[in-house]
């Protein structure tokens, strides 16, 4: 009877190992899909980001590319611990998921948060930004950033191309004789905002404050998806961790 028990002691232990084992598999494979996607926006979109009047877009994209590199180091302890069945590892490797768990929990409460003003900070901010920024010396970077928007979202101006017969740019001698940037022609060339008609510029379209929200939007919408799927594994490994930890610490008297 005590050798059946032994056994069957054996057998769960194996199957927890199985278990655990494929958890990290998906768990490492998740870690690398944040710091792919932390890495994508900051190469990729970064070039808005000037245009934002705070840092919470960015800090919350550096949290993520933090989170990803840590799950995919920590993966490859689970492994280690795993496959040795080494309880102090199990533990380095329960803890680790546990801080994993609480940095995605702080990316995710700020993701929230600036979610909840993203539209009143955009109003309050782009409108500014173009009218009393762009084309300023010492703004090279706000310039580039707007430039590429309306390039790139195929808008011209925040809510209108109208919002440019204010700024500060277009009303300056640099700007010769351009009515918008050049950055909101459909096709550009030098000097082809001195021509603001709709079959020249973007128009029609509207302005880029709507297309600038939604894209964030959604992008925190997928950064909580990634992170809220990534936390409900930890829960699950966190928990096989600890059932595996406790089989072997069994095992041992």
């Amino acid at each position: 009877m005590a050798q059946y028990k032994a056994e069957q002691d054996d057998w769960l232990s194996i199957y927890l190992k199985y278990l655990l084992f494929v958890f990290n598999f998906f768990f490492w494979v998740g870690g690398a899909a944040v710091l792919a996607l932390g890495v994508w926006t900051l190469v990729e979109k970064s070039g808005y980001l000037s245009v934002l009047a705070s840092s919470t877009f960015a800090a919350s994209t550096y949290i993520l590319i933090f989170a990803g590199a840590l799950v995919m180091v920590t993966g490859f302890l689970g492994f280690s611990a795993i496959i040795r069945e080494d309880r102090s590892c199990l533990s380095t490797y329960f803890c680790l998921l546990l801080v994993i768990f609480l940095v995605e929990l702080v990316a995710g409460v700020l993701a929230h948060m600036y979610y909840q003003r993203l539209s009143d900070e955009l109003k309050q901010h782009l409108t500014g930004t173009l009218s009393e920024n762009y084309g300023q010396p010492g703004a090279a970077a706000i310039t580039t950033s707007v430039d590429r928007l309306q390039q790139d979202f195929k808008c011209c101006g925040s809510n209108s191309s109208a919002d440019w017969q204010h700024s500060a740019y277009i009303l300056s001698p640099e700007a010769e004789g351009r009515q918008v940037p050049d950055s909101c022609c459909k096709t550009v060339v030098v000097r082809c905002g001195q021509r603001a008609h709709p079959s020249n510029i973007y128009k029609v379209e509207g302005g880029c404050l709507t297309k600038l929200e939604q894209f964030l939007a959604d992008h925190l919408l997928l950064m909580g998806a990634v992170g809220i799927g990534v936390a409900c594994l930890q829960i699950c490994g966190m928990l096989l961790t600890c059932c595996l930890r406790r089989r072997l610490q069994l095992r041992f008297y």
